[in-house]
């Protein structure tokens, strides 16, 4: 999963359009994954809502994307976060952490190509709901596949099958707020879509650690999580087709991405974005083999149970940073103070366990990294939306950021891998991260236009 521009759906998986020529993770990872701020930047314009015409939204449409997004995320963190990393410790433990990263990085590359795709057939047909509900009933054999194949060539063509149908679900789904929801309910369906990244996370970390032992099972549970909540969503929430949308050439799509990055301040933001976000994976992936190789548990607490306690924890550090940074940065009309300074205690955070591998540490570690993670995307999304080049082409430049969001998580799997490969350990990749943290941090002060 990819981790969504805000503006665009929540992260997500990688590849982060909704829908769109744009684009919307954590993805999901553990991460992609997300996440995490909400919805894609659609044309506003020509968002059916906004016309008087527009058929009201489905009553119950709020708590159904909460319901619709906490599942995808659930399985966005619970597969790739747990259960995967478990299967192929299993399949070649001594070669764990390079087959890892081989598979993370192929599937993200996979998810990114694949999720516009799924979003431009959902714009032609001029429906969602049948994608939502084919991609969510074919999450559960896929994920039936993933937990019978046993060599990791058969894993990574069974996950990227499983990141193929996740991005029709998703990118669907992530163009329900646009196309659905009036202008002035969108805060509250974004902080519905938002939740959905917390929460999901939450419970992909405590089912994955319950099915630890028994991956097969625990890999059906997340693909009937997924298929019933598609099933309950396409039956709750009515729909009527809309007009056929036509999707952006390829060449105009290039022609954009060179056109935005021309400009010097989106250019300064495209930048730190990509950077924390590279820093942010490339840790955030291995979460798992951390805790077995790097961290001192406590005796009788199994890696896989302290990731269902970590996961709570981020999850809620990151909640409360994000609703204190949005409204302090607000407040005090400075952006670029609060995503400098988020991005540095995202960097601290990586210093804890780089020198110490104690369960203190680690829980530190986690409740910091929320809380500069958290600040940072919410506080740096209103950065973004005030330095796009220009108002009209809002929609296609924030699809150009989110290639600084799926294009790390692309990389930051082989990336960690060939670090902690070559150093024998995991502190080179906190310390790595933690850089990269920084110059995230200082890629913001060129910006001209905001404070």
């Amino acid at each position: 999963m990819a981790l969504s521009s805000p503006g665009t759906s929540p992260g997500s998986s990688p590849g982060q359009s909704a829908g769109s020529s744009s684009g919307t993770s954590p993805g999901t990872s553990p991460g992609a994954s997300a996440d995490p701020s909400a919805g894609a930047a659609p044309d506003t314009a020509a968002a059916g809502p906004a016309s008087p015409a527009a058929p009201r939204p489905t009553r119950g449409l709020l708590p159904l994307l909460l319901a619709g997004n906490t599942a995808m995320y659930a399985l966005y963190v619970g597969v790739p976060g747990m259960l995967l990393a478990l299967q192929i410790e299993d399949i070649a433990p001594a070669d764990k952490v390079a087959n890892f990263g081989l598979v993370s990085g192929v599937s993200a590359i996979f998810a990114t190509v694949f999720n516009p795709v799924a979003g431009a057939l959902s714009d032609r047909s001029g429906r969602r709901n049948p994608w939502i509900l084919a991609g969510g009933l074919l999450a559960l054999p896929v994920m039936l596949l993933l937990g019978s194949v046993h060599t990791i060539l058969l894993v990574m063509i069974a996950w990227c099958l499983g990141q193929a149908v996740m991005n029709v679900y998703q990118a669907a789904l992530t163009s329900v707020v646009p196309d659905r929801v009036p202008l002035a309910a969108r805060g509250k369906a974004s902080a519905a879509v938002g939740l959905g990244l917390p929460v999901g996370s939450t419970i992909g970390a405590l089912v994955g650690a319950a099915f630890s032992e028994h991956y097969r099972t625990g890999y059906l549970v997340f693909g009937a999580i997924v298929a019933a909540t598609a099933v309950l969503f396409t039956a709750c929430a009515r729909e009527e087709r809309m007009p056929a949308k036509a999707p952006m050439p390829v060449k105009e799509q290039l022609v954009a991405f060179g056109g935005a990055l021309r400009d010097h301040d989106f250019r300064w933001a495209f930048i730190g974005r990509a950077l924390l976000v590279l820093g942010y994976f490339s840790v955030a992936g291995f979460q798992l083999y951390i805790l077995k190789d790097h961290t001192a548990l406590p005796t009788g607490l199994s890696a896989e149970e302290a990731v269902a306690l970590l996961m709570p924890l981020n999850s809620v550090a990151m909640v409360v940073s994000t609703v204190l940074g949005g409204w302090l940065s607000d407040r005090h009309d400075r952006r670029k103070l609060f995503v400098g300074a988020s991005a540095v205690l995202a960097a601290v955070a990586l210093l804890i366990p780089a020198v110490s591998s104690s369960w203190t540490a680690m829980l530190a570690f986690s409740v910091v990294n929320g809380l500069g993670f958290g600040c940072y995307m919410a506080v740096d999304t209103a950065l973004v939306t005030m330095v796009l080049p220009k108002a009209e082409d809002a929609a296609r430049d924030m699809g150009v950021l989110n290639i600084a969001n799926a294009g790390p998580q692309i990389v930051a799997p082989f990336v960690a891998s060939l670090i902690v490969s070559l150093s024998g350990g995991y502190t080179a990749l906190f310390l790595v991260a933690a850089v990269l943290s920084v110059l995230g941090a200082l890629a913001v002060r060129p910006i001209r236009t905001v404070r």
